[in-house]
């Protein structure tokens, strides 16, 4: 045995199995709260009296905080310590949870919620991290990339039962308070089992570009939730639009002139890079909405309960997960172009059966199959994309261009289901105005077509882009982030 060969041996973590456990446990815990939490919605808003109009804060502020802040999250990580980020984080998620269990108003649910994604924007890439660092060897690396994408597809199809099972028979309550007892177990856990690493250097934080994206996208949320309110010409609208565009314009002058920018620009100036990440943003866009309102369909009109809605949409996630693995199998050969025009074609196509459904409509005969085909369609483009955005990055900008992927996906959806759920509500209202009260669930229903229509369109424009922005095929000899590929595939079905 050579001396290299020799330190190599000594380095290894033995405990690193173990710390693969931990790790793998807070992954489930992230994914079962997402999913867990969609079912629990209708109940959620029911109990603390939340106006349709609100509902979505439950679902864009943790996606909001989440993605606005997981740059910065995966920046701290590395300078403070992985471990102590990732121990951090898993004990802020518990706590967040504990309060948004137990939240008495809308506002201290939404505030929980907000809480849990800032929190989890340090958890989940200080994980990335560790596993990357503890797993050396690149074939148990490969090993342990699939055991935590395997948790990523496999805990979300779990969290939509437990979470129909929890709601149905204990309360609402627990879909987010069962997070708190499992974050402190494995915090406890990580800091026994979870050697600590850090990045060398001097720690620079681009705090202007944190604060103004963020407050940014936040004020563009809540001015689609006040035109839901008051309408698109009211003040109150008019003045949070034009606040997001010019805390948006002043983040990107920002990124071009900070020395450490949070969002390097020229991350984005690949073509096949920018087709990528406008792609994930319009596919986060279209599912999140998605979900939001075939949950109040399942749940509303065919007056399924929590747990029957929980199992109605396991297809989803095995769809995911088969059209994922199919992906990882044709990309070598067919390269990105292909996968992406076809995955985002079919996701159009079983969204075209979403606008389908009437009050009279039943699972078998529109849901099953939109869902077949919408998901499988969701695991090829996502695979696809996620391998574009990461072929020919530099080395210094592959963080960056990899917890995009996520940030593009989260921040999609938390603007998507904003504006869908205004849209959706103004449809119904002005149904109803138009044929009468009494047909409240036909102007209910009418309002999910017209919001799946709009995410249509996204889906629609995610095609186009990946025909005309996607143009090189993927190199044979780039096999780097195939399972990163394949695990951001599979983290679809968090949502």
């Amino acid at each position: 045995m050579t001396t290299n060969q020799t330190d190599a041996a000594a380095d290894v973590d033995p405990r690193r199995w173990l710390a693969l456990v931990v790790i793998a446990v807070a992954q489930l815990m992230v994914v079962l709260d997402a999913s867990i939490v969609n079912i629990a919605l209708p109940s959620a808003q029911h109990a603390l009296g939340i106006s349709d109009a609100n509902r979505q804060w439950v679902i864009t502020a943790y996606a909001l905080a989440f993605g606005g802040l997981l740059l910065l999250g995966g920046r701290i990580a590395d300078f403070i310590g992985r471990k102590r980020g990732f121990i951090i984080g898993l004990i802020g998620f518990g706590v967040a949870s504990a309060i948004g269990g137990l939240a008495q108003t809308q506002g201290e649910l939404f505030g929980a919620r907000a809480l849990q994604g800032a929190f989890a924007a340090l958890m989940a890439p200080a994980a990335l991290s560790l596993i990357t660092v503890t797993f050396s060897e690149p074939r148990e690396r490969a090993k342990a990339f699939g055991v935590y994408g395997g948790i990523s597809g496999g805990g979300a199809a779990l969290g939509l039962i437990l979470g129909g099972v929890l709601t149905e028979y204990a309360s609402w309550r627990w879909t987010l308070l069962v997070n708190t007892p499992i974050a402190i177990a494995t915090a406890v856990a990580g800091a026994i089992l979870v050697r600590e690493s850090r990045a060398e250097g001097k720690p620079k934080y681009d705090i202007p570009g944190v604060v103004t994206s963020t407050l940014g996208l936040v004020a563009l949320v809540y001015g689609f939730t006040r035109a839901n309110e008051n309408g698109w010409s009211a003040a109150s609208t008019i003045s949070l639009l034009s606040a997001a565009v010019i805390l948006l314009v002043s983040f990107v002058l920002i990124e071009r002139n900070t020395s450490e920018p949070l969002l390097p620009p020229r991350v984005f100036t690949e073509r096949n890079r920018a087709g990528a990440f406008l792609v994930s943003l319009l596919l986060g866009l279209a599912l999140f909405g998605m979900f939001l309102f075939l949950v109040y369909y399942m749940q509303g009109t065919l007056h399924y309960s929590a747990v029957k809605s929980g199992l109605a949409f396991l297809p989803f996630s095995v769809g995911v997960v088969a059209g994922a693995a199919v992906a990882s199998t044709l990309l070598p050969r067919f390269g990105p172009r292909p996968l992406m025009v076809g995955g985002t074609a079919a996701a159009a196509l079983g969204m075209i059966l979403f606008t389908q459904i009437t009050v009279h409509g039943s699972y078998a005969s529109t849901v099953l199959p939109a869902q077949i085909v919408m998901s499988i369609g969701m695991g090829l483009a996502f695979v696809a994309l996620s391998s574009t955005a990461l072929v020919g990055v530099a080395d210094h900008d592959a963080g960056v261009a990899s917890a995009l992927v996520n940030t593009t996906q989260q921040v999609g959806g938390s603007l998507g289901t904003a504006l869908l759920n205004t849209i959706a509500a103004t449809a119904t209202a002005t149904y109803i105005s138009a044929h009468g009260a009494g047909q409240t669930a036909e102007g209910l229903v009418h309002g999910y077509t017209v919001a799946f229509t709009w995410g249509l369109g996204a889906l629609i424009l995610a095609s186009v882009l990946s025909l005309v922005l996607v143009t090189k095929q993927r190199p044979q000899a780039e096999v780097d982030g195939a399972e990163t590929a394949f695990e951001h595939a599979e983290e679809l079905v968090l949502v």
